[in-house]
């Protein structure tokens, strides 16, 4: 790498730096039967974007500030709480968006999309530091169009693209494979224990509405749900042992293990019945996430569970994960967890209300050989979390070297 970086505006290297819209939600014909996937903040999670929740129209389109964007544009979120803002995404297809997204479109002559991006990601801090504070932290357009990135020329800034994406590329790859285990899973699960259509079933009576054999059980059959230990806010540290919280808990049954909050070892000696390992099932017990569960990944580290985050215990002499993830990932499952938390503006639930919910109780035997069918993919699961975790471990101690110039390429 020849020289050092200069800056440069994020403006002067974009053909268009711009925001979304929402179409009226009102308007019925503006949503239903679309097909241009529609982005919101929540939706970037520092990765590619393929697809979204929400779809609008055309019209949906043509009546708001809405916009199609083309494949390779950066998006970065403008508003939210310290995890979402200045997340990133990169599209990977035509997609609009709505106005809490910046939309960056690199000038192909000058920028390559990927070191936009990568530069961004490593300027997070700087960025967050000119977050305009309110009832709703934000950025605007304008302050992303004048911040400056270190700057290299077109041929660098390629190989540095390069580099880092294949990390990325890597991660990408597993997520794939880990979504085919998850569905996997899922329809197995679907197949025995909703549509009762497990091996021999031809011979099953129904009786009562489930199979003759089976029981009308709960998730307690299975499972203990303990909840964590009340740490208080004089604890909170920044280095040493980190605590899983809530906001840990993402909606893709996994639980996101960095910027956690951690306590020294003189608190965690305290909370050692509440130290957690790695496969450990846990539930979100309140909150606009309440019901979702995740599982956590393989560390060096020794985790501990926060108040309000329950964990699994199973209760039939082997681990009952696979089964029980496939069910709280049903829609029985949720619908149950919202009955039980209510519609209050911070809805909770109880570790007895967990353990209560309604749950398919098959013959033990039958239990056990969906459980010896879904351990193996259960497990590679985790070692696929485990490897992307490690991927991006190496990929951030790269960023910084690379960006400002002290690895040359």
């Amino acid at each position: 790498m020849s020289g050092y970086p200069t800056k440069i505006s994020i403006e002067e290297l974009c053909i268009r730096v711009s925001s979304g819209g929402t179409p009226s939600r009102k308007v019925q014909e503006y949503w239903e039967g679309g097909t241009i996937p529609w982005v919101k903040t929540g939706e970037l999670k520092d990765s590619k974007i393929f697809d979204a929740e929400e779809k609008i129209t055309i019209a949906g389109l043509e009546n708001s500030s809405a916009k199609k964007l083309p494949e390779n544009t950066i998006l970065m979120a403008m508003y939210g709480d310290g995890k979402t803002i200045t997340s990133l995404g990169i599209l990977q297809s035509e997609l609009a968006t709505n106005q809490a997204c910046c939309a960056m479109l690199a000038a192909p002559e000058k920028c390559d999309y990927r070191f936009l991006y990568y530069s961004l990601m490593q300027n997070r801090r700087r960025l967050l530091g000119l977050v305009v504070a309110g009832a709703q932290r934000n950025l605007s357009i304008g302050i992303i169009k004048r911040f400056e990135i270190d700057y290299f020329p077109l041929k660098t800034q390629i190989v540095i693209g390069n580099i880092l994406s294949s990390y990325d590329d890597l991660i990408e790859n597993n997520k794939r494979r880990i979504a085919l285990l998850e569905e996997s899973a899922r329809q197995l699960y679907k197949e025995w224990f909703v549509r009762f259509r497990f091996p021999g079933h031809e011979h099953a009576r129904i009786v009562d509405g489930v199979p003759e054999g089976w029981a009308k059980g709960c998730v307690g059959n299975f499972s203990k749900v303990l909840s964590g230990f009340a740490f208080k806010s004089r604890d909170w540290i920044d280095e040493g042992n980190p605590v899983i919280k809530i906001k840990n808990i993402s909606s893709a049954n996994t639980i996101h293990t960095e910027n956690c909050q951690c306590v020294d070892d003189s608190v965690a000696e305290k909370a050692a019945k509440f130290e957690l390992r790695a496969g450990d099932m846990l539930i979100a017990m309140t909150g606009a996430t309440v019901g979702k569960v995740g599982i956590l990944p393989p560390s060096s580290k020794r985790f501990y569970l926060n108040q309000r985050v329950g964990k699994f215990t199973s209760l039939i002499g082997r681990d009952v994960t696979p089964f029980l993830l496939s069910f709280f990932n049903s829609d029985s499952a949720q619908a149950s967890i919202s009955n039980l938390a209510g519609g209050a503006a911070q809805p909770n639930i109880s570790a007895k209300q967990i353990e209560s919910i309604p749950c398919p109780c098959p013959p033990f035997k039958m239990l056990h050989s969906f459980l010896d069918q879904t351990e193996s993919s259960f497990s590679l699961r985790l070692n696929l979390i485990d490897q992307n975790n490690k991927l991006v471990r190496a990929r951030n101690l790269l960023l910084p070297k690379l960006m400002s110039g002290e690895l040359t390429v």
